[in-house]
């Protein structure tokens, strides 16, 4: 149990520090602006939903996820 413990805290420091590097304004200017992004735009609101560019960040992140279960064993 102490294993996934030091696991959870090492992803948790991990995403904290890409989200602290994507926040900055150090990410790809690409990433958010992918063809597919659903932005509506009106008068006086707007409506912004990055659809492709979460389906691309979660493949990338299977694959890392899969490479790290194939070097662990």
């Amino acid at each position: 149990m102490r294993e996934l413990g030091k696991f959870i805290v090492i992803i948790g420091v991990i995403a904290t520090l890409i989200g602290l590097v994507i926040w900055s304004g150090f990410a790809p200017k690409w990433l958010g602006r992918l063809p597919g992004d659903i932005r509506i735009e009106r008068e006086h609101s707007s409506f912004y939903f990055p659809i492709v560019t979460c389906i691309v960040v979660s493949i990338v992140l299977s694959l890392i996820f899969s490479l790290f279960s194939i070097f662990r064993r």
